[in-house]
């Protein structure tokens, strides 16, 4: 049976591919995509929440439905004028399908 041919110490690792779609954020990596469903012409700024990271429960405006803590989920927010009050949490999925149903929930 042949024998592996033994690994040298000084390998060293290729750099990571430059993501040119996104830029990091503190340690997220954020994005810029079109809004949902009656916002499509807004480019909204992206951004992901891995479940580590989710310590609070959130209401998802694309379903409806609890974000719980622990699940990993989007927060996203308009790119030209959006602040801190203008954030919302999304599930993963609700964002994906944004474009074939509008919000269910308004803010005023």
């Amino acid at each position: 049976m042949p024998r592996r041919k033994p690994q040298r110490k000084n390998t060293r690792r290729s750099a990571p591919p430059d993501d040119s779609e996104g830029s990091l954020f503190g340690s997220a990596m954020m994005r810029q995509e079109s809004g949902p469903a009656g916002y499509a012409d807004e480019s909204f700024i992206v951004r992901t929440i891995p479940g580590a990271r989710a310590t609070k429960s959130y209401r998802c405006p694309g379903c409806d439905h609890d974000i719980r803590p622990g699940v990993a989920h989007l927060v996203t927010w308009p790119a030209e004028y959006g602040g801190a009050e203008d954030r919302r949490h999304w599930h993963t999925g609700c964002w994906s399908g944004r474009s074939t149903r509008g919000l269910t929930r308004r803010w005023s």
